[in-house]
């Protein structure tokens, strides 16, 4: 009989190649989505679709009690909202939701993995030695506040449960659509850069964090794990517009725009946003986020305790996806 995992956030950039390699890899596949979610792109993979309501626990604990899955992994989070609160609820409440439904009513669960993010820690001075699992938290934006909460809850109240939290840096690859607007001012010849001050970069490509997720689901005995994943290098600022060069044989005009006048077109934006459902592009948080010095990270965990290998450096992934982008007509 097939073990049975429950996807969240199924029908996002990281969900549709995990629900495709889980398929793969003999998982009967049940996919938790929006009703407004488009389907079509993951519907072969999925044996069912799961429609959670996190704002009803008892209707939540029905629906697994009934579907008894093996493996839970939660990838389904906001990674911008116009509040604290809006981003708390979903990546704080109903995580933690999930999390006690899960244990109340599947005996059987192996393993649940929760995808935090890199941002939960935040990043280091360009001088310190790279951010481990051990490294203080100290989140610089709304989004890495919340996933620093849901750990610390998952650590303080579930220590006992069978959990994994894995926390990917910048994750790229086909149908990514945040770094994929760098490419698309690349491509139009420009490489613009906020400040001048050095930094150190990570980058994992999509397909080792899914292997790094499956692999996650492995480990049987009680306790929270946890593991930071990269692709296992450090990369400096104009690596990437290096690497697209390399690629489209394209002249790009670099461009260094000083940090206050980017802080402060982010704060006009965020005033013309204030009465709106979106989001802007650019915001306060957003700036200190682009301009922090290193986001190094060390995962000598994750290849010692999950065996993890990642299969893609920033070269050869960017290259696969930059040919993705222009074979499908997004450059």
């Amino acid at each position: 009989m097939k073990q049975k995992v429950l996807i969240t956030g199924a029908s996002g950039f990281v969900g549709k190649h995990l629900v495709k390699e889980a398929q793969k890899n003999g998982f009967e596949v049940h996919a938790a989505v929006r009703k407004t979610s488009n389907l079509q792109p993951i519907k072969e993979y999925i044996d069912a679709f799961k429609y959670l309501d996190y704002e009803a626990p008892e209707n939540l604990k029905g629906l697994l009690r009934k579907e008894q899955y093996n493996y839970i992994i939660h990838a389904a989070a906001l990674t911008t909202a116009k509040t604290e609160e809006q981003m708390q609820k979903v990546n704080v409440e109903f995580t933690l939701t999930l999390v006690e439904a899960a244990f109340e009513s599947c005996p059987n669960l192996i393993r649940f993995v929760y995808v935090s993010s890199l941002a939960a820690i935040g990043p280091v001075k360009f001088a310190d030695l790279p951010i481990t699992e051990k490294t203080p938290y100290h989140p610089i934006t709304m989004y890495g506040r919340s996933k620093k909460i849901s750990e610390q809850i998952l650590y303080n109240k579930y220590n006992k449960y069978p959990i994994t939290i894995v926390r990917p840096t910048a994750v790229y690859g086909p149908e990514e659509r945040d770094i994929f607007m760098v490419f698309k001012t690349m491509n139009k010849g420009f490489d613009p850069y906020i400040g001048r001050k050095p930094q150190k970069l990570s980058f994992v490509y999509v397909a080792d964090l899914v292997d790094a997720l499956l692999s996650a689901c492995s480990p049987a005995d009680p306790g929270i794990k946890c593991y930071n994943i990269t692709d296992g290098k450090v990369y400096l600022r104009y690596d990437m517009a290096e690497i697209y060069k390399g690629v489209f044989n394209k002249k790009l005009l670099r461009v260094h725009i000083p940090v206050g006048i980017v802080r402060a077109a982010a704060e006009l934006m965020q005033i013309v946003y204030r009465k709106s459902d979106k989001t802007p592009i650019l915001y306060p948080e957003r700036i200190q986020e682009l301009t922090a010095e290193s986001w190094a990270c060390d995962i000598t965990s994750a290849v010692e305790e999950l065996a993890y290998k990642p299969k893609y450096d920033l070269d050869k992934g960017l290259k696969k996806t930059l040919r993705w982008y222009k074979e499908n007509n997004w450059l």
